[in-house]
C-alpha cells in the first residue's frame, strides 16, 4: 500500500513537472513570436500569455499556475527591456511585471473550482475561470500602475492633469475586455479536451 501511494505521488509529481515545463515553453515561445505573445497597440501591448497559465492552473492546480505565471512574469519584465514601447519603463518594476502574473493561476484556479461545485460542467467553469483570470491579470497589472505609478503614467500618455484612473478604465476596455473574452473560449475548449483525456 505504502509503495503504491509513493508509486502514486511519483507520477504526479512527474506529471505536475512535464505540464509546468511544457506550458512554460509554450509561454516563452509565445513572448518570442511578434504579435502573438505580445500584440502592440498604441502605448501598450496587448497579450494571450496568461492562457497557458490559467489552463495550466485549472488542469494542475494553484502551484502550477503560479509557476507557470512566474515564467509569463519574467517574460513580461524581459519585453519590457529588450522590446519596449511607451509604458514598458513601468514594467520593469516586478511588482507591476511579475506579481500579477504569479496570481493568475491562483486567482483561476479557485474561480474554476467554485463554478465547478456549483455547475458540475468543465466548458463554464473553464469559461469563468478564463475570463476571471484574465481580469485578475489586467487588473493586477494596471492596478498596480496606478498605485506606484499614476503620475509617470500620466507623463509617459502626456495626459498631466487627467484622471489616471480614467485612462486606466479605457485600457480595460480597449485590450481588457478583448482579452477575457478570448481567455474564457480557448481556455474552456482547451480545458474540456485536456480533462476528458486525462480521465481515459
Amino acid at each position: 500500500m505504502i509503495n503504491t501511494r509513493a508509486s502514486a505521488q511519483r507520477r504526479l509529481n512527474v506529471r505536475k513537472m512535464t505540464i509546468i515545463g511544457v506550458l512554460s515553453a509554450i509561454s516563452i515561445m509565445m513572448s518570442m513570436l511578434p504579435f502573438i505573445g505580445y500584440i502592440p497597440i498604441g502605448p501598450i501591448k496587448a497579450t494571450i500569455m496568461h492562457i497557458p497559465v490559467i489552463i495550466g492552473a485549472i488542469i494542475e492546480g494553484p502551484l502550477v499556475g503560479a509557476t507557470i505565471g512566474l515564467i509569463f512574469g519574467l517574460t513580461s519584465l524581459w519585453n519590457a527591456i529588450t522590446q519596449p514601447v511607451l509604458l514598458s519603463p513601468l514594467f520593469i518594476n516586478p511588482l507591476v511585471s511579475v506579481l500579477p502574473r504569479i496570481l493568475i493561476g491562483i486567482v483561476a484556479y479557485y474561480v474554476y473550482q467554485g463554478v465547478y461545485k456549483l455547475s458540475k460542467k468543465v466548458y463554464a467553469s473553464g469559461f469563468v475561470a478564463g475570463i476571471i483570470g484574465s481580469i485578475a491579470n489586467t487588473a493586477g497589472v494596471l492596478g498596480m500602475i496606478y498605485i506606484l505609478y499614476a503620475d509617470k503614467y500620466l507623463a509617459l500618455m502626456e495626459q498631466q492633469g487627467s484622471s489616471a484612473a480614467k485612462l486606466l478604465f479605457g485600457v480595460v476596455l480597449t485590450s481588457g475586455v478583448p482579452e477575457a473574452l478570448i481567455a474564457g473560449l480557448i481556455v474552456s475548449a482547451v480545458s474540456v479536451a485536456l480533462i476528458r483525456k486525462g480521465k481515459k
